[in-house]
């Protein structure tokens, strides 16, 4: 059968650029078509396969990603209730953040149908005694469970570690890997990078030499480890930076015996999102969600558009939560596993994120390992430095957030709106590091409005 475009000679990649050289006029084709991003990535005009050759694969299983739920538990009953209608409404799985180790974890889950429903927490401590209740109900109820246990991450975020019986906290995990087999137990909190400034390379390289210090620290790792990675609304490279994410911890893994597969949770980014025009919020994490879909995660918790200044509320939880349902049931993105496979371009982003990270992996354990370096402040110093390349780029116009450095509504008003502090929450306490500083762009601008508002 002769196939459409039998009819059309082949165009190779030299022929595209000939030809749009000549169209062009006589404007040099890498000043007028390239651009060169945070990353040091060249972003070209077209690609074209004759520029590839075999690339590694990043088996994404889009179509099993679910659509997770955040909730933090101030009341037990209520918490538990707000799971259930949760789930009665679309969530497939339930992140619950808890700050009291002695919290009846039996009690929280019940009439939650945990084989059907995937269990994230985020502990402000380190329990083994509560571990070993969850244990024991994954056991029972042939549940998946997530501890999602990070006491690097606690480091770098609060500048201390998690205060423990035990002589260091990497003891309390060896005795918790030990006696668990059921759980998962360590996340890796790479939301942290993105939101206190890094670029993607470092967003990449940072959370693995993290994982491989648990790799080296932790004797018996039963379970597969989480990501917990936060994304932005670069679109096409952020899907590239999830699937690169996934290459490398499967090339690392391996060194260790480790078979299991990474499981990345992702959550849009709060560096870009904004207090004015609020409702833009909206498309931002749509995009956001869009784009970890089409990267792999396995999981997402989307942001309210109203997270930064509103409480948590019925309304804001619902639209996010129906975002995510939009997009898999009506949009269609649980229908193919792997969409980004074999666009030159995405292929391209995938193949030079992974190498940049890989490399400045390799310079990092190098120069004494990812602990040693935060300690001395280095990790801290180059997110810093690459913060203040972006927050340069959106105060002098050339990065864009629509309706607060570009097409502002002046007539907005926000300050009887606020609930919560959005900014910078500054907490007076003896630290043993420097700890790394989430902020987003907008701070100032929004700063000023605030004061100018009648």
């Amino acid at each position: 059968m002769k196939k459409l475009f039998d009819d059309f000679n082949p165009v190779s990649s030299k022929e595209w650029k000939q030809q749009i050289q000549f169209e062009l006029k006589g404007a040099d084709y890498n000043e007028t078509l390239i651009w060169n991003s945070p990353e040091d990535i060249k972003v070209k005009p077209f690609y074209h396969k004759d520029e590839f050759t075999e690339v590694p694969k990043a088996n994404t299983k889009a179509t099993n990603f679910k659509i997770t739920q955040n909730i933090f538990v101030h009341d037990l009953e209520k918490s538990n209730l707000r799971a259930i209608d949760s789930i009665n409404r679309g969530a497939e799985s339930i992140r619950f953040t808890i700050q009291d180790e002695k919290i009846e974890i039996a009690k929280l889950l019940q009439n939650i149908d945990l084989e059907k429903i995937t269990i994230y927490f985020n502990f402000n401590f380190l329990s083994i005694e509560l571990v070993k209740k969850i244990e024991v109900i994954a056991k029972e109820k042939n549940a998946k469970i997530f501890c999602n246990l990070d006491p690097i991450g606690q480091l770098a975020q609060e500048g201390n570690w998690f205060s423990t019986q035990e002589k260091n906290n990497f003891e309390t995990l060896n005795l918790l890997s030990n006696k668990t087999t059921t759980v998962s137990l360590i996340s890796i909190n790479g939301g942290l990078y993105q939101n206190s400034g890094a670029n993607m390379v470092q967003q990449i390289a940072y959370s693995l030499v993290h994982a491989n210090e648990y790799f080296n620290r932790i004797s018996k790792i039963n379970q597969p480890i989480v990501f917990e990675i936060s994304v932005g609304t670069n679109y096409f490279f952020e899907i590239a930076k999830l699937r690169a994410l996934r290459l490398l911890f499967n090339l690392i893994a391996r060194e260790y015996n480790h078979n299991f597969d990474c499981h990345i949770l992702v959550s849009p980014t709060k560096r870009n999102k904004t207090l004015y025009d609020y409702n833009v919020n909206l498309l931002r994490t749509t995009t956001e969600c869009m784009s970890a879909i089409l990267g792999g995660a396995d999981a997402i918790a989307n942001l309210p558009y109203d997270a930064l200044y509103h409480k948590d509320n019925e309304f804001g939880n619902r639209i996010a939560r129906n975002q995510l349902l939009v997009l898999k049931h009506e949009s269609h993105f649980d229908k193919v596993n792997n969409p980004a496979e074999g666009s030159y371009y995405i292929e391209s982003l995938t193949s030079q994120l992974a190498e940049k990270a890989l490399t400045l992996f390799k310079d990092i354990e190098a120069n004494g390992g990812f602990l040693k370096q935060l300690n001395e402040g280095i990790i801290k110093r180059k997110i810093q430095e690459s913060a203040d390349k972006e927050q340069e780029l959106f105060d002098s116009g050339k990065e864009i957030l629509l309706g607060t450095n570009k097409y502002p509504n002046k007539k907005d008003s926000m300050k009887d709106d606020l609930e919560l502090f959005p900014f910078i929450k500054i907490k007076p306490r003896k630290t043993l590091i420097s700890p790394l500083i989430e902020k987003r762009l907008a701070e100032k601008i929004e700063q000023d409005r605030l004061k100018e508002e009648n």
